[in-house]
């Protein structure tokens, strides 16, 4: 069967074909594009701001019930990569997070909960590469969760939320930057 122009962009807007897509900015960095000294860690012969960026999204997809954020270092020399955010239970209304979230969470909408990194604590530790080393990549991922929260504690292990982001992920959405010292 053959369809007109006409009908083909009918059929596309009744089935929301044009839908928004799911996207991550931020105003600190573009994407492949270096953070500054203010996203350093401060520790482990770093010696940064630790400021978490300011993030923004739009487009969540259909069925979001609440919002998660992973900053990961798939270039860390440990075999594994390194996890420095976490961030679960963002209400699904929410648009964006401000710049400097501190380890208590101050800043973070209610609700939302940092849990462990590989630094061994809650919030955000920035990047720290080893000197010299080539420049590292940092993936900020905001999925989008078909719950309304992860039954998990500030405790939580960067594996245990990683299983239960992919277990209830709806979409996601990737900004990568990257850091050399």
């Amino acid at each position: 069967m053959r369809l007109s122009l006409i009908a083909l962009f009918t059929y596309i807007l009744a089935n929301n074909c044009m839908a928004e897509s799911f996207t991550l900015t931020s105003p600190n960095f573009k994407t492949d594009q270096p953070m500054s000294k203010e996203q350093e860690f401060n520790g482990f012969g770093c010696s940064g701001g630790n400021h978490s960026p300011a993030l923004a999204w739009s487009g969540i997809p259909d069925g979001t019930k609440s919002l998660a954020l992973t900053v990961y270092d798939p270039d860390a020399p440990t075999g594994s990569g390194w996890w420095h955010w976490l961030v679960f239970n963002i209400p699904a209304d929410t648009k964006s997070l401000i710049a400097n979230i501190n380890a208590d969470g101050k800043g973070l909408p209610t609700g939302a909960i940092q849990s462990r990194t590989d630094f061994g604590e809650a919030g955000f530790g920035g990047a720290c590469p080893p000197q010299g080393d080539k420049p590292h990549h940092y993936q900020f991922t905001l999925y989008a969760l078909k719950t309304n929260k992860l039954e998990l504690t500030a405790d939580a292990m960067p594996a245990m939320v990683g299983y239960m982001l992919n277990t209830n992920s709806l979409g996601k959405a990737t900004l990568v930057t990257t850091y050399q010292r």
